[in-house]
């Protein structure tokens, strides 16, 4: 299958988002040691040990391709250490400032953007590894979007590291988005010395959980991100090849990580109101077949939550414990930590859940009524529907619930409906459950610099089909191979995911369902633009008798 490409922006010019600009510079291999109480950006945290600074040591990978990396280390230390790999194409040039969100203090600029910071490592015994991955930067070859090629090449990377004469043999991964998407795929080829992962939000399958959500096309942040990357040859055009291949194949499937071949021990993060990581962090954290796997899901977001010193200590406990060796506890840590949001009172933060949470989840069928426009816990007996304009943003279909006590609405969610498309033979359908006071406002929780809208999902209803090999009841899984359109005067069912989530309600509030043909959740960056739909003619949303629209999710009544 032939793989289309486009030319990397020149590293030296400046990208559409600005935390992706590193500094750079043309090879410059070296040594020097960057003095305890040094500061790198305005306002940063002083270095807190001597550090060895090793510039631009190349790597030469089974096809010839050659690598830039640089290495920290502490350089008072002669024993052996572990290494801690941060692995993307975001450039490694110091200094870098904080991501937005991130306070200063809490890093030095020698960081890579999502990955860690070696002034804090350093002093704790570890060396950080920065790579500047095929293709960008100074890196030759091109740049890939994960993959089969890029896992690879991280294997042989960590392998490297492991023969050092300064490291111990035990390779960790961390950071957050590119950089824990990476760990999936490189944990998935099981590198012999890769003794720990901790991906802090990131999805697994660019296909289902990116830019073809729900069987519909939507390229903006990857193409933004796409022309931000840096390089001297060529990136993966991967929205060329949505257009091209707007169906699975053997090129998405290879864009899917194989959970089920990861064994490494995991520390997994997730939040329940990341746009683009919620589905990803959990299925990872559910599907992949370590032994020893945790899963904590904050209430912040991705960039605050990695970077702030009391979960930098909690993820050095989980890395002295598979890196050094130390027998410091972490095993006793609670194996599932979740936050509640509440957004009308108090979000509780890493409540402890048994280990088996998921399974012994308890699922409730809330069932449309478009007759009273309502969800209840009965089947609405008499047939009734509500029609909308898709194209038209004031055209949706809305359905509320009122708790009649307090409760607790936690895990993965679905929405069966049955539809009608007059005047079109498919149609682009997007669902939104949101948290409302009693008087029927929208209550969003904050996260970080952006807010929470709420559980959300999306379908091609032409792409219904289900791959029950990945599906299961309380979340199903298309299989994206075909397009089935519809007959006029049909009326069709399907299912669709609504990614997970964890939120409280109150007695009284409300839980507004909104269908409509168009995404209602703004992206969080101004520069992405709206996704484009097919829609046209009119949606039809049938509830009651034969035609049973139901909202399947975790309600926990308190």
């Amino acid at each position: 299958m032939e793989v289309l490409w486009r030319p990397a922006l020149a590293p030296g010019l400046n990208s559409l988002i600005p935390f992706l600009n590193a500094p750079y510079s043309k090879p410059r291999p070296g040594r020097e040691v960057l003095k305890k109480g040094e500061t790198f950006i305005e306002g940063g945290r002083p270095l807190l040990c001597d550090i060895l600074w090793e510039r631009d040591v190349t790597v030469k990978l089974r096809d010839g391709v050659s690598l830039y990396l640089d290495i920290f280390r502490p350089a008072d230390v002669q024993a052996k250490i572990p290494a801690i790999l941060a692995w993307s194409p975001y450039g490694k040039g110091i200094p870098q400032e904080p991501p937005p969100g991130v306070l200063r203090e809490w890093v030095s600029g020698l960081q890579k953007f999502e990955g860690p910071d070696p002034a804090y490592w350093c002093a704790q015994g570890y060396a950080v590894v920065n790579v500047d991955t095929r293709g960008a930067f100074n890196s030759e070859g091109d740049i890939h979007f994960w993959g089969p090629v890029d896992a690879r090449d991280g294997y042989e990377v960590i392998e490297w590291i492991a023969s050092l004469p300064w490291c111990n043999g035990n390779v960790g991964m961390c950071g957050n988005s590119w950089l824990a998407i990476s760990q999936w795929f490189i944990a998935a080829e099981n590198p012999p010395h890769l003794r720990a992962i901790a991906p802090w939000e990131g999805l697994n399958d660019l296909y289902r959980h990116d830019v073809v959500r729900g069987g519909i096309p939507n390229t903006g942040f990857c193409e933004l991100i796409i022309r931000s990357l840096k390089g001297n040859n060529n990136v993966e055009d991967i929205p060329r090849m949505v257009e091209r291949y707007p169906l699975m194949n053997s090129y998405w499937e290879s864009k899917r990580a194989d959970l089920s071949k990861v064994k490494t021990p995991a520390y997994v993060v997730a939040s329940w109101s990341n746009d683009l990581h919620t589905l990803g962090s959990l299925e990872g954290f559910r599907l992949i077949q370590s032994e020893k796997k945790w899963l904590r899901v904050h209430n912040t977001h991705e960039w605050q939550d990695f970077y702030s010193p009391e979960n930098t200590e909690d993820l050095r406990r989980f890395f002295d414990f598979f890196l050094k060796g130390m027998d410091n506890g972490w095993e006793n840590t609670p194996k599932i930590r979740l936050s509640i949001l509440d957004p009308s009172g108090n979000d509780l933060v890493n409540r402890e859940e048994e280990e088996d949470w998921l399974v012994k989840v308890s699922y409730t069928k809330l069932y449309l009524d478009a007759k009273r426009s309502s969800l209840s816990l009965e089947p609405p007996s008499e047939r009734a529907s509500l029609s909308y304009l898709p194209l038209d943003e004031r055209g949706k279909a809305v359905f509320t619930y009122v708790f009649p006590t307090d409760a607790e609405v936690i895990g993965y969610l679905k929405l069966k409906l049955f539809v009608e498309v007059r005047d079109a033979d498919d149609a682009d359908l997007f669902a939104l459950l949101e948290k409302c006071d009693p008087y029927g406002n929208p209550l969003h929780p904050p996260a970080g610099p952006f807010v929470y809208y709420g559980p959300h999902g999306r379908l091609r209803l032409s792409h219904r089909t289900l791959d029950e090999r990945l599906s299961s009841e309380w979340f199903p899984v298309h299989s994206h191979r075909e397009e089935k359109k519809i007959k006029e005067g049909d009326i069709v069912s399907c299912e669709i995911p609504l990614w997970p989530t964890g939120m409280r309600w109150r007695k009284g509030e409300i839980l507004k369902l909104t269908i409509c043909g168009f995404n209602p959740i703004p992206f969080h960056l101004s520069q992405v633009p709206p996704l484009k739909t097919l829609n046209k003619g009119l949606h039809v949303i049938h509830t009651g008798g034969e035609f049973q629209s139901f909202i399947y999710l975790p309600i926990k009544y308190l």
